[in-house]
């Protein structure tokens, strides 16, 4: 006679701990997927991935958007997912231009370096800078490096020794009347290496806004209060991650990703980069 179990079946006979919905499994956040996240119930249409900040874009059915990073946390027909950044393949092909608007060489050896020097202000200049002209750069023979501000200009100079065959071209940011950047050009002018060095620059008070905005999906830069720093006051202003230098480090990559070309900067900063590589590689 068979018994019967009246306290019902071993619970440890199945997976106790897995979650009613079920495990998360990753999926690519493709542009049109409506998906849900969780723990603030929005609930729309996937609209816009961006790989770089590692955020996804959703737009509600009253057409409001919201941006959250990309992970777990979201439901796609009630099912939990971790949704990932989709793959993307494109074909390359061999440019005809480098990317400031030169015709390309193919095949010719960097020139060995000049003695002559391009000096920016930060990192983000610098990589700015050897993505649009690093091509003519390399073939002119011509260094680029970072200051990590411009304070110790004088200093910077002074070891480096500015001299007729030893040119100096140097990029400020925000050098406009008054300000601290053109008191500490003006004071190098006026020194004893003054005619070897010249000092140029653009009026935006950092080099991410010398990428047109309009390339990276936006009409203009966000006016940011002076009491906020400029670039995570941008970040907060776009709905991009802010927490952290991490974060503000992933908003330059995705800046800077945007940028395919000379076009894609303001012409501003374009004459002034011209200027440098004309003085330095001059006779």
């Amino acid at each position: 006679m068979p018994s019967h179990d009246r306290y019902g079946s071993d619970v440890l006979a199945s997976d106790w701990r897995a979650p009613k919905r079920g495990r998360a499994v990753e999926i690519a956040a493709d542009v049109g997927l409506v998906v849900e996240q969780v723990t603030t119930d929005w609930c729309g249409e996937i609209v816009k991935v961006e790989r770089d900040l590692g955020t996804v874009t959703l737009e509600d059915r009253h057409q409001r958007r919201r941006t959250f990073p990309l992970g777990p946390g979201f439901l796609l027909e009630g099912r939990p997912v971790i949704l990932v950044a989709p793959l993307t393949q494109v074909a390359p092909k061999a440019p005809t231009r480098t990317a400031s608007g030169s015709v390309a060489v193919a095949g010719v050896q960097a020139r060995i370096a000049r003695a002559s020097r391009i000096f920016v202000e930060g990192r983000h200049d610098a990589e700015l800078v050897e993505k649009v002209w690093g091509d003519d750069l390399r073939i002119e023979g011509v260094v680029v490096e970072y200051l990590e501000g411009v304070d110790d200009l004088s200093e910077h100079l002074r070891d480096f020794g500015p001299g007729p065959d030893r040119r100096v071209g140097v990029l400020v940011d925000h050098l406009v009347a008054g300000s601290k950047e053109s008191r500490i050009a003006d004071a190098v002018r006026r020194s004893p290496v003054g005619k070897h060095v010249l000092i140029v620059g653009h009026p935006f008070i950092d080099i991410w806004a010398a990428v047109k905005p309009q390339r990276l999906g936006f009409a203009a830069w966000p006016t940011v209060p002076r009491t906020i720093e400029w670039k995570k006051g941008v970040c907060q202003q776009l709905g991009w991650p802010h927490r952290d230098q991490a974060d503000i480090a992933r908003a330059w990559k995705h800046i800077l990703g945007g940028v395919r070309g000379f076009g894609d900067l303001d012409p501003a900063l374009l004459g002034r980069v011209e200027e440098l590589i004309d003085f330095v590689t001059g006779d």
